[in-house]
C-alpha cells in the first residue's frame, strides 16, 4: 500500500466512522472566549489576497505589542493545561498517549531572528525523556531538515514545511510493532513553483529592512518581526502581487509571518491524522492525542481533535483568543514543565505495574 494510498483510505474511513470513533467530545471549557476582530477571524480562513486594509490590520493583530496594549482582549479565561492536569491524566486513562509538538513559540521562544530560535538544553532533554514514553512528533511550518537540526532527536516524528514533509525514525518507531521509517511529500510536484516565487520575493522585499523570506521546500515564509510597521503596507502589496501570480498558492498569515502554501488539502491537521495512521491508531477508541502549538495554522489540529472527539489541543498563549484548543499554556517555560509532569506520572505509573 502506498503513502497516497493511506491518506486517502484514512480519510475515507474517518467520514465513515466519525460518529462512532468515541461516544463523547471533550468536555466543554470553562470560561469565556474573547471575541476577536472581524478582520482577525478570518485569519483562520484564507484573507482576499486584494484587500490590502484587511492585511496590514491582521499584521497589527499579530504583533505581541498591539496585543498588550489592547486592554478589551483581557486575559486568558480558558483553564490551564497545568492547573487541569489531573483532569487530563484521568481522561486518558487507559489510552495510548501520542504527542504533536510544535517548534517556535512551543519548544522554544520567538526571536526576532528565526535562524536562531534555538530550544533550551533542558527543553531538549525533556523532549528526549517524553518520546521514550510515547510516540512524538513534531509538527512545525518550517523545513523539516531545519527543525531536525534545531531539535536533533532522531527517535522522533518530523513533520515540516506545515505537513507537507513528514519522515518518521530512521529505525522506526519502538512504539509500534513491525514500524518503518515514514517519508510523505504530498506536495512534491510544487518544488519549482515555490523554488520560482521564493527568489521572486527575494527581490521583490530586499528594499525593505527587516524582512527575511524564509524557503521551507513545499512553502515559503516571509517574516515581518523587524520590519518597521510603517513599511507593512508595502510589504504587504509586494507579497500579495507575486503570489497572486499564482493561482495553485495561497497565502495566510502567522504570527507576524506570511506563509505562501500549495493550495492542495494539506495541513497540520492532515499530518496529524497521517501520523496516526502510519502509528497504527487512526480508527482506534484507546488513543489519547495531544497536540500543543502556538500559531494560527495549529488551529487546523487542534480542530481534528475536536471533531474526533479524542485527546486536547493545547494553546500556548498569554493573548486570549478564539480557538479550537481545550486548554492552554503561557510559553515555552510552562510547556516544559507540563511535558515534565506527564513524563514523571508515566514513569511513576509503569513502576506501580511493575511492581504488580
Amino acid at each position: 500500500m502506498t503513502r497516497q494510498s493511506i491518506v486517502s483510505n484514512s480519510e475515507s474511513k474517518q467520514n465513515n466512522s466519525s460518529s462512532t470513533i468515541l461516544s463523547h467530545k471533550p468536555p466543554p471549557i470553562p470560561g469565556k472566549y474573547i471575541s476577536l476582530p472581524l478582520c482577525d477571524r478570518q485569519l483562520l480562513k484564507d484573507l482576499d489576497i486584494n484587500s490590502s486594509t484587511c492585511w496590514v490590520d491582521s499584521m497589527r493583530a499579530s504583533s505581541p505589542t498591539h496585543l498588550k496594549s489592547t486592554p478589551s482582549l483581557g486575559l486568558l479565561e480558558q483553564p490551564s493545561a497545568l492547573d487541569m492536569f489531573e483532569q487530563i491524566i484521568k481522561a486518558s486513562k487507559g489510552k495510548q498517549i501520542v504527542m504533536f509538538l510544535d517548534y517556535d513559540g512551543t519548544l522554544s521562544p520567538i526571536v526576532e531572528d528565526p535562524d536562531r530560535a534555538f530550544m533550551s538544553d533542558a527543553m531538549r532533554r525533556t523532549v528526549r525523556k517524553l518520546g521514550r514514553y510515547f510516540p512524538t512528533a513534531i509538527v512545525s511550518g518550517r523545513c523539516r531538515d531545519k527543525v531536525y537540526n534545531f531539535v536533533k532527536l532522531t527517535e522522533l516524528y518530523y513533520a515540516g514545511s506545515h505537513g507537507m514533509d513528514i519522515k518518521g525514525p530512521a529505525k522506526g518507531s519502538k512504539h509500534v510493532k513491525k514500524s518503518q521509517a515514514v517519508l510523505f511529500q504530498p506536495a512534491s510536484e510544487f518544488l519549482p513553483m515555490i523554488d520560482e516565487v521564493y527568489k521572486t520575493l527575494l527581490d521583490k522585499t530586499k528594499t525593505i529592512l527587516g524582512a527575511k523570506v524564509e524557503h521551507n521546500k513545499f512553502c515559503l515564509s516571509v517574516h515581518f518581526r523587524c520590519v518597521d510597521e510603517k513599511k507593512w503596507n508595502e510589504l504587504s502589496h509586494e507579497v500579495r502581487s507575486v503570489v497572486k501570480e499564482y493561482p495553485k498558492l495561497k497565502l495566510t498569515q502567522g504570527r507576524k509571518v506570511f506563509e505562501i502554501r500549495p493550495t492542495i488539502k494539506w495541513d497540520k491537521g492532515k499530518a496529524l491524522e497521517f501520523l496516526l495512521e502510519s502509528l497504527g491508531l487512526a480508527n482506534c477508541t484507546d488513543v489519547f492525542p495531544v497536540y500543543i502549538g502556538d500559531d494560527r495554522t495549529d488551529e487546523d489540529a487542534f480542530k481534528v481533535l475536536r471533531d474526533r472527539g479524542q485527546g486536547f489541543g493545547i494553546l500556548v498563549s498569554k493573548i486570549a483568543k478564539e480557538t479550537n484548543a481545550s486548554y492552554y499554556l503561557q510559553e515555552p517555560s510552562e510547556v516544559m514543565n507540563f511535558l515534565q509532569r506527564l513524563v514523571k506520572w508515566r514513569r511513576v505509573s509503569l513502576r506501580r505495574q511493575f511492581r504488580l
